[in-house]
């Protein structure tokens, strides 16, 4: 697990210029002629040790919702009887992610987008997101090494509950616990967009970015990165330049919709064209279908259009189940690095009275015999029928 005192965050304090030759006519459109140098790599050559493969976790939306925090804070109470929770930002969040964590906890880089803002009590779900800041805290002791900001609950509470949120991130730097997405003023914006990380000598670049907020403010900053074009394609430039490996994160797509929009499609082409080796997208609360593009030197890139909900009160179709992905990045003895094939765990999040008393996300298929747990087994039926729904929508081999 990624953490700030083993590994190193590169701070991009300027764009590197570099005069490289145009090789494909696609690129001389585009200006990304030097795409196909950063691609080096020869396609024979194998790690020459297993620590030249590298594993990146990555899971959907964390929400908490009115009765996940009515739910934690009636668990801590019943163990802290002398306490006031509701003020002091105690809740028992133990079980939510138990089941899961070794995933996190095991990959070299973990990755979340974080669907609320920490903008201090009163705390409130939807459609205001609004969370003690303590379960940032148990997020991050689960293993989660970085936060995703940029998405249309950012700005819940306004610039305010922005600004408290990054302020609140960035106490947790000292532990490895980096953010990106959303950002306090220019100089944090230069330097975490893209954010890059050094993993294993692998340099990874995270591209987040937002289609848009639900709520708007007037200030320059807090800025959170916008689906914009222009801006996208700078910092992919920055990406390119600097990083090995790049992961595009996008906010985007129609809520509850199984199958990704043109859009979608469209800005995908986009961030292969300008170099991401990987494209893995949140925001419509459900498992899309996959795909994959061909990069400008014919490696495929592999696109999870949405990776659903990893926790929330949700229970309306498809929303319990979400994907949990695993990309492994090999490292090359002439130090060039290229992703691999991705791995998936589908998980459902069961709702307090249905497998346990609280919200807990377990992976699916070590769950799958064990009907006999569940408190209402109605619910092992859902989600085993949302299950086969989502494997012939997403097109996922689940191996």
């Amino acid at each position: 697990m990624f953490r700030l005192m083993k590994k190193t965050l590169v701070i991009l304090a300027a764009v590197l210029a570099a005069d490289i030759p145009v090789c494909h006519a696609a690129a001389v459109r585009d200006g990304l002629g030097h795409l196909q140098e950063r691609h080096r790599f020869a396609r024979q050559h194998v790690p020459t040790v297993p620590e030249d493969t590298l594993t990146i976790c990555i899971m959907g939306d964390v929400m908490l919702h009115s009765a996940q925090i009515e739910n934690c804070h009636a668990r801590y109470a019943s163990a802290n009887p002398e306490a006031d929770s509701m003020k002091s930002g105690h809740y028992d969040f133990s079980p939510c992610l138990g089941e899961i964590r070794h995933l996190l906890e095991s990959a070299d880089l973990s990755i979340a987008n974080m669907e609320f803002t920490l903008a201090g009590p009163p705390y409130s779900g939807y459609p205001a997101f609004c969370a003690p800041d303590s379960y940032a805290e148990y997020v991050a002791d689960c293993g989660v090494d970085v936060f995703l900001t940029a998405n249309n609950h950012i700005l819940d509470k306004g610039a305010s509950g922005a600004m408290r949120t990054l302020e609140i991130y960035d106490t947790m730097k000292d532990r490895g616990i980096l953010n990106t997405g959303c950002f306090a003023d220019s100089t944090s914006m230069a330097d975490g967009y893209p954010l890059i990380v050094d993993v294993k000598g692998v340099k990874i670049a995270l591209v987040n970015f937002t289609y848009g907020t639900n709520v708007s403010i007037q200030n320059s900053y807090p800025a959170v990165c916008g689906m914009d074009r222009e801006e996208i394609a700078a910092a992919m430039k920055k990406a390119r330049e600097n990083s090995d490996i790049i992961i595009a994160l996008p906010h985007w797509g129609i809520e509850y919709a199984l199958e990704h929009s043109e859009k979608q499609a469209e800005m995908a082409e986009f961030l292969v064209r300008r170099g991401a080796d990987a494209i893995i997208g949140s925001h419509p609360h459900v498992v899309q279908d996959t795909d994959t593009i061909k990069a400008l030197d014919g490696t495929p890139v592999p696109v999870v259009y949405s990776l659903g909900n990893i926790i929330s009160n949700m229970s309306a179709a498809n929303t319990q189940e979400g994907l949990v992905v695993i990309l492994p990045v090999i490292r090359y003895s002439d130090g060039s690095a290229k992703a691999g094939t991705p791995e998936y765990t589908f998980t459902w999040c069961s709702l307090p009275g249905k497998l346990t008393d609280c919200h807990v996300t377990v992976p699916i298929r070590r769950f799958m015999d064990r009907k006999d747990e569940w408190m209402d087994p109605s619910d092992h039926d859902k989600m085993l029928s949302t299950y086969r729904r989502i494997l012939k929508t997403s097109g996922i081999k689940d191996k």
